[in-house]
């Protein structure tokens, strides 16, 4: 595939798939992020938000990467993780985006 090709794609997971089976990324990534809060509840202090959440994902898929090797779709879902990333960041109106923050 052309980086073109991998490009749409991503867009079209992203943009049309994505949103109709789990909605706004900032939504679900806030869901998720509740969930991982309780589950890591052990480290007590700390919160994971919905930024955090899509970069989390992106490390996951390389993990992936790095211990399944190359797999077309998690390539491509990283970019979409990506994509999530940068719309969160750029909606958040200069809120504080640290990785975490004290509870």
């Amino acid at each position: 595939m052309t980086r073109e090709q991998i490009l749409d794609e991503a867009k079209s997971i992203v943009c049309k798939d994505r949103n109709a089976q789990y909605g706004e990324p900032e939504d679900n990534f806030g869901i998720i992020a509740e969930l991982w809060c309780t589950y890591l509840n052990a480290k007590p202090g700390f919160l994971i938000h919905a930024e955090d959440v899509a970069n989390m994902m992106m490390l996951f898929k390389i993990g992936r990467l790095m211990s399944g090797g190359y797999k077309h779709d998690t390539l491509t879902d990283i970019i979409g993780y990506a994509a999530c990333a940068e719309e969160i960041a750029s909606n958040s109106k200069g809120e504080d985006n640290g990785t975490y923050k004290e509870a």
